[in-house]
């Protein structure tokens, strides 16, 4: 199945042709002496010593994929070797712990949630358990969205959906124009917390409870949300969430979550069976089963997974977030966001001053900074190499996306590697 690409170009979307159309380079040295549980000094990383291996680029391009802790590496090696060794390594437990870490981050019950492979595949189980497109009805969305969600809308409305798109003013979607957009037929309002293309952040619970109003039901992707902005799904009155792991979780590829408000699981119609849905499982079939009128005795979960689980899931990467949520959570969030918007405010001020077009609003909180400018890929390619700098460079503009190891030190040398406009 695709990954999630960022970078896109006029070149088949797979992953690994997105990352040679961007300065795909390693992440910079994290300095020593920067041991800080939550806070940092203005201007310094929020990385302790071994958090991260060095590496000699600065790397601004999180957005695409984090670099890995090597704290995370070790639970993931840790892994690996019970397996190697065929050692007892307890799946449930670090499920369970997981599971809610996550659910603290985004304010939701660990019951709510389900794993999924990606993003993509979180937003497709939305509409498919929505019975879409049979059952009709319209769907809202807006082109701030993942433009891979782009494909899955075209052919919806190639299947009789209405499908009514939203474009952005001055880089952001204004509640009103959903206001005007969701009617009496709309069945689902779909959009990014945060946008991938220029980190604009929805006012979600106002678009809920305009979506709401009207009986439609909201779907938020998440990725370029959980674990860089305060997200509260209870609050927002949000109906679904999606998000992947190996950008801002700093997990990996093949695990995510979704998240199901409990309320809505009713309304929801099962289109895929596996069986790690299952609570109870009877079977009489088998030599000294109880005998029963069918070949099972079986009763699916009354939770997310219950509804969404399939087969198996990585549990590699279930190593890795043992690590890495917990981390996150012992960051803060509130202090991730604090420790990078200096950064951007100084984004704010040199890039315009060096001629270029910023397309993220000033007043966006999220870690995504883009640019738009002509040829980018083609033009910042060389200089950005030689200063041994990475961020994402896409043909027609670039985006920054820092990360709470990163410092300003960082932001200085990408400024100084641009060149003028």
């Amino acid at each position: 199945m695709m990954q999630r690409p960022d970078s896109p170009l006029s070149i088949p979307l797979a992953r690994r042709t997105i990352l040679q159309g961007s300065t795909f380079l390693p992440l910079a040295p994290v300095m020593a002496g920067e041991a800080l549980a939550t806070t940092a000094p203005s201007g310094k990383s929020l990385a302790r010593p071994g958090d991260f291996a060095p590496m000699a680029r600065v790397y601004l391009d999180s957005g695409t994929m984090h670099p890995v802790p090597l704290p995370a590496k070790a639970s993931v090696d840790a892994y690996l070797q019970s397996r190697a060794e065929m050692r007892e390594w307890s799946s449930h437990d670090v499920e369970v712990r997981i599971k809610s870490a996550f659910a603290r981050l985004i304010n939701a019950a660990p019951e709510d949630l389900a794993f999924v492979q990606s993003t993509t595949a979180g937003e497709q189980s939305i509409v498919d358990a929505l019975d879409l497109p049979a059952a009709g009805g319209s769907v809202v969305t807006d082109t701030l969205h993942f433009f891979g969600s782009f494909w899955l809308y075209d052919q919806l409305a190639k299947q009789g959906v209405d499908v009514r798109w939203l474009r952005p003013r001055d880089g952001r979607i204004d509640p009103a124009a959903y206001e005007k957009a969701i009617g009496p037929d709309t069945r689902l309002v779909s959009l990014s917390l945060v946008s991938t293309y220029n980190g604009f952040e929805h006012d979600l619970k106002r678009v809920c409870e305009i979506a709401h109003a009207h009986g439609a039901l909201v779907y938020a992707d998440i990725i370029h949300a959980a674990g860089t902005v305060p997200i509260d799904v209870k609050a927002s009155g949000v109906d679904f969430a999606a998000s992947a792991s190996y950008k801002w979780l700093m997990g990996d590829f093949g695990l995510g979550f979704l998240y199901v408000r409990p309320d809505r699981l009713a309304r929801l119609k099962r289109k895929r069976f596996g069986y790690y849905q299952l609570d109870g499982f009877t079977p009489h079939v088998y030599p000294f089963d109880p005998p029963g009128d069918t070949i099972a005795d079986m009763t699916p979960r009354a939770d997310a997974e219950g509804m969404f689980a399939g087969g198996t899931h990585s549990h590699a990467v279930m190593a890795q977030l043992d690590w890495s949520l917990a981390r996150l959570l012992e960051l803060g969030v509130e202090n991730i966001m604090a420790h990078r918007q200096p950064m951007l405010r100084r984004l704010h001020e040199a890039l315009p001053a060096k001629g270029y077009e910023v397309v993220t609003p000033q007043d966006c909180r999220s870690p995504l900074f883009t640019c738009a400018f002509l040829d980018a890929h083609k033009r910042l390619s060389e200089p950005l190499s030689r200063a041994g700098v990475a961020v994402t460079l896409s043909r027609n503009r670039f985006r920054i996306c820092p990360s709470w190891f990163n410092s300003m030190d960082d932001i200085e040398r990408l400024i100084d590697a641009l060149p003028t406009a």
